[in-house]
């Protein structure tokens, strides 16, 4: 008979938890949030000690296994369909994808289909599997790089929670219009909507808090291959500070404002050629690092710049490389 259940995420009790609630030992060593909580412990097999189903107030002694074990679900509302994507890292608990430029991360109004949720959900399917679609962040969809994808709530939960205590490791390569000055530093301002285009942000002093760290890692005579790290998660970031600094993304139809910079070419024909080159916002999720929900170990991703960055970088050098890792 096919189980209603995925493997149970189980916890041996030391002797200094003698004594402890399962609750307790749910809580504070396993990690289950509260509302996680309230929806397993009513499930028939949610919460268990030695093999038994218990109420959480229950006493643990020392060697005691206390298990959880969540239902299955899956993406009901999401279209199966055959869709390629790139497969970076799985196991039973994560799906690390390399995103491709262009490609919607989940369905929205007006894109039901095509989107990577679907092409996974298919996947799964195949193999005869039972996930619900749960990325743990997103990707603008002319971004492309590396998204984690949790297969339950509690790898979901875990992770998310890394993220807001700022310990997720996420880094990107962008290539932008102009070199920054100087070539590593901090970017502290303020993000918030654009009043008069609510689909745009925007810096200004009344926005929520959002710091970008970047790095040149190498100049040219047009343009600068940066890399950077986030240390907020604002919506559209790294695309609105390195505008907000003079140096928009190469590509970036939305923010891609002209640069400042004096160049030998008439800005609009600079711009014009370069974005012309790569069709898209030149940004990469080039780094992805966090400890496993599960095990603990850390993980770090990487991936490497995609085709179309690549053959810009390639322009950008024939222009005339300035200087590398200043």
């Amino acid at each position: 008979m096919r189980s209603e259940y995925y493997d149970p995420i189980e916890y041996q009790v030391p002797a200094a938890e003698d004594g402890w609630t399962v609750k307790s030992v749910l809580q504070r060593r396993m990690g289950i949030s509260r509302k996680l909580l309230s929806r397993i412990k009513l499930t028939e097999r949610g919460v268990m000690l030695n093999g038994e189903r218990v109420f959480i107030s229950v006493p643990v002694k020392a060697g005691d296994t206390v298990s959880v074990s969540l239902e299955k679900e899956t993406s009901a509302d999401i279209l199966p369909e055959p869709i390629p994507f790139d497969i970076v890292y799985e196991d039973d608990a994560l799906l690390i994808v390399n995103k491709a430029a262009g490609m919607i991360v989940h369905p929205t109004h007006g894109h039901y289909t095509g989107t990577l949720a679907n092409g996974v959900v298919y996947y799964w399917q195949e193999k005869g599997e039972e996930f619900r679609f749960r990325p743990v962040h997103r990707l603008d969809q002319e971004t492309s790089g590396l998204i984690a994808i949790a297969k339950n709530a509690y790898v979901h939960q875990h992770i998310s929670e890394q993220l807001i205590a700022g310990e997720v490791s996420k880094k990107y390569t962008a290539l932008v219009h102009g070199c920054p000055a100087p070539a590593e530093g901090t970017i502290d301002g303020p993000i918030d909507r654009d009043p008069s285009e609510p689909h745009r942000r925007i810096v200004t002093s009344t926005g929520y808090p959002s710091l970008t760290y970047y790095k040149v890692a190498e100049a040219y005579r047009e343009g600068a291959r940066v890399e950077l790290r986030l240390g907020t998660g604002r919506t559209h970031q790294i695309r609105v500070h390195m505008t907000s600094i003079g140096h928009p993304l190469i590509g970036d139809k939305f923010y891609g404002l002209p640069g400042l910079a004096e160049l030998p070419e008439p800005e609009d024909e600079r711009i014009g050629r370069l974005n012309g080159a790569i069709g898209r916002q030149a940004l990469h999720a080039s780094e992805l690092g966090f400890l496993h929900p599960l095990t603990g170990e850390a993980l770090t991703f990487k991936s490497e710049l995609p085709a179309d960055m690549r053959k810009l970088e390639e322009l950008l050098r024939g222009d005339g490389l300035v200087s590398a890792n200043r």
